[in-house]
């Protein structure tokens, strides 16, 4: 899909400011719309068990909110029969009651409202299904927030970040992203990385999950919903 967008976006430190960088936002959700961990973690921790595989280190644990599940799964070094037997069973928790341990991060909503009655166009962009995604953001009233809902789909066929933002770009109307000031908000690096395919900076925001300097590539880094306003002017 990327091959499709033309990706001269220009380089953000010729932007003048933020806000000239801003009509369309692509935001990620686990880590930066909503804290998820805990119903990431349980749902993990019930599939290893459930297949009889050891729990790892913390250090490992504290990674997995972010990237497509079935690649955290793939690096603990199990078979591919045992990672799907991990993944049907991290689903089965998580669509039942994983996604229910989750809470909208202070002032988020506020923020997203603020800006799509701006006139900015919002989307979503996640690893996460798209189906759950969208039923999360439906939970806590948030959908209206958003012209389109962006996650990977259920055959695995778009999983990761890459894919999930072209599929975004795709469904907004986007094929070129220098006819738009295309901005990604996110957490991991997976989204600045993911983004940066497509020629578009990134915001990235130190509340969320990342385990180590993994803003380094981002255009831009928030601490707070309240500096990421500022930023965005919102």
């Amino acid at each position: 899909m990327s091959s499709r967008i033309d990706t001269s976006l220009p380089d953000p430190a010729d932007l003048p400011d933020p806000a000239a960088a801003s009509t369309v936002l692509l935001f990620d959700l686990d880590g930066t719309i909503t804290d998820s961990f805990a119903g990431i973690e349980k749902s993990f921790r019930h599939a290893l068990d459930t297949v009889g595989a050891p729990q790892p280190d913390e250090s490992v644990v504290a990674g997995i909110a972010g990237p497509p599940m079935i690649d955290s799964l793939r690096r603990l070094d199990l078979d591919e029969p045992t990672v799907d037997a991990a993944m049907k069973a991290y689903r089965e928790r998580y669509v039942s009651v994983g996604w229910l341990e989750n809470s909208v991060f202070d002032g988020m909503d506020g923020l997203l409202a603020d800006l799509s009655a701006s006139g900015r166009r919002l989307a979503v962009a996640t690893s996460k299904n798209q189906a759950t995604a969208r039923r999360i953001l439906e939970h806590f009233g948030l959908d209206k927030h958003f012209e389109y809902i962006a996650g990977a789909s259920d055959d695995g066929s778009r999983r990761s970040k890459s894919d999930v933002i072209g599929h975004a770009l795709a469904s907004l109307g986007i094929t070129d992203v220098s006819d738009h000031a295309v901005v990604m908000i996110g957490d991991r690096s997976h989204d600045v990385h993911g983004s940066a395919e497509y020629g578009i900076p990134a915001v990235f925001v130190r509340w969320g999950y990342a385990v180590s300097d993994e803003h380094t590539d981002a255009a831009w880094a928030v601490e707070s919903v309240d500096q990421l306003r500022g930023l965005l002017h919102a």
